[in-house]
């Protein structure tokens, strides 16, 4: 999901890409308006007309990959924003060469003409880079070099600020190369030769690999063709069309891809949030307890989840758990992990007796070396003790009193994480009333566009802004009070939170009363 900014962004580039199309069919029009001008510029009328049908052009473009995402999406925008200012530019240039009075005008648009292919070409690289996946050493070279060489090729283009170096703009108003004016091409010709070359040697597809080769060859073969009789406009014209051929070839190809993609990952997170108990309550039959739980990905799937369960007639399991990791291997070992404590959980020992057995079976095939930090707890609904082991996971806190404080446990190895592990148990007494909240990293370490964390302090403040609600409502309360503290920066973690309200037998409620 895109975030404000990047939406921005996206709405600021729409508007330039339609701006600039409109601008160019207004200055098109002083042709008509103006007879001196069009006695002037009438041989650039045909070329005038090309740049307002180009910028357009980009502007459809543009908005035709708004609502898309993907590998090299931003680039392909970006590029299409640099090939529609080049068509402005190129028209505001039309009016200004050969005019004395506007020779500093003409001087700075044929500077941003020259710049505006500098950009346009790195994001071209930046673009067939992402999509068409360069490999190997001289793709680790070129991402090295041709930033510098655009660096260096720009200062030689600023250079003529201060010295005709590479062209000049003459007292007429008309433009003039120098001798060193091959220096702007070394730039072209070099990432031109090392995109063709990795391009080729890309794994994509075939018909990937011609449609961003269009983008180099294309404007070649017209100049040669044409002999540069119709200048930049007929350039850009042929690049314009290589977009289009990359547009309906590569960037469409990759959005099928993506979708097909984005729906087996739809489709993970069903079977994950299926594979986590999601009915409230969950145990209607019951008044000892009530509890409530929610698991948010940082992905479309993720490493978190919770579990609860009753093991026999007065004994509730409770686990939340945080693996290594995001997406989809995480997801599997979620699984994974999930089924294997929960197992060992029922056979009725204790809960570090169950995390010990659980480790061992994680660690026999644990290949990838993923590790899943554990917090169980086993309730005895009718004393309020509660036996607890912590695999490497976050303290728990609980409510006595009606006031929320961190229980500091002592904490084991996380699952996974070496073979032959112990893991010891602890116990927690619940009176009635208490709450106990459990939680993953994903709570404390959530951070804002600040790169500051939320911590267990404030978490601790949210638990106590109502801390006599009931579990559901508590966890609505400190997931806002997230909310509000990340703001408008990317959930880094998964997010996951447990809370469970002891109520009592109504035998220990009956000596309660008589005491």
């Amino acid at each position: 999901m895109l975030k404000k900014n990047e939406k921005a962004s996206l709405l600021i580039g729409l508007i330039f890409t339609v701006a600039a199309a409109l601008i160019c069919i207004g200055l098109s029009w002083l042709f008509f308006l103006d007879e001196e001008i069009y006695a002037r510029m009438v041989d650039s009328l045909f070329d005038c007309g090309i740049d307002a049908m180009g910028a357009f052009t980009c502007a459809a473009l543009y908005f035709g990959t708004m609502k898309q995402e993907g590998d090299g999406t931003r680039a392909f925008r970006t590029l299409n924003v640099m090939v529609c200012a080049g068509f402005l530019v190129n028209v505001l240039m039309y009016f200004t060469l050969g005019v004395p009075e506007l020779r500093p005008v003409n001087f700075a648009m044929v500077m941003l003409s020259k710049l505006i292919d500098l950009v346009m070409i790195y994001n071209f690289y930046q673009y067939v880079r992402i999509t068409l996946g360069f490999k190997g050493r001289l793709a680790e070279t070129a991402d090295k070099c041709i930033p510098v060489l655009l660096a260096l090729e720009i200062l030689v283009i600023l250079s003529n600020i201060f010295y005709p170096v590479t062209f000049i703009v003459g007292p007429a108003g008309e433009y003039q190369t120098t001798g060193a004016s091959t220096l702007e091409d070394i730039y072209l010709i070099v990432t031109s030769a090392v995109a063709t070359i990795l391009i080729i040697r890309s794994s994509s597809p075939r018909n990937q690999k011609v449609a961003a080769l269009t983008f180099i060859f294309l404007p070649l073969i017209n100049y040669a063709l044409t002999f540069g009789e119709f200048g930049n406009a007929s350039q850009y014209g042929m690049v314009l069309m290589s977009l289009i051929i990359m547009y309906c070839i590569i960037f469409n190809d990759k959005t099928t891809k993506l979708a097909a993609t984005q729906t087996e990952l739809n489709m993970a997170t069903e079977i994950q949030a299926s594979m986590l108990p999601s009915i409230f309550p969950a145990f209607p039959n019951r008044e000892e307890f009530d509890l409530y739980a929610s698991m948010d990905p940082a992905k479309e799937v993720g490493g978190d989840f919770y579990d609860f369960f009753m093991i026999d007639d007065d004994h509730l399991g409770v686990v939340c758990a945080d693996v290594s990791g995001k997406g989809v291997p995480a997801a599997l070992f979620m699984m994974i992990s999930k089924t294997v404590v929960q197992n060992y959980a029922k056979l009725g020992i204790s809960a570090g007796e169950a995390l010990t057995k659980a480790n061992a079976a994680l660690c026999a095939q644990n290949k990838m070396e993923m590790f899943v930090t554990t917090w169980i707890g086993i309730l005895e609904l009718s004393t309020g003790r509660m036996d607890c082991s912590s695999a490497g996971h976050e303290y728990p806190a609980i409510c006595r009193d009606g006031k929320f404080e961190l229980f500091r446990d002592k904490h084991g190895l996380v699952l996974g994480g070496m073979d032959g592990a112990k893991y010891r148990d602890y116990e927690i007494t619940l009176a009635k009333g208490d709450k106990l909240f459990v939680y993953t990293d994903g709570v404390p370490e959530a951070t804002n566009a600040y790169n500051e964390m939320y911590g267990t302090d404030r978490m601790i403040e949210a638990l106590n802004i109502d801390a006599g609600a009931e579990p559901k409502e508590i966890l609505r309360i400190v997931r806002a009070s997230v909310d509000e503290f990340v703001g408008n920066a990317e959930q880094f973690d998964d997010l996951t939170m447990v809370c469970v309200h002891y109520r009592g037998t109504e035998k220990e409620n009956q000596n309660q009363n008589q005491s």
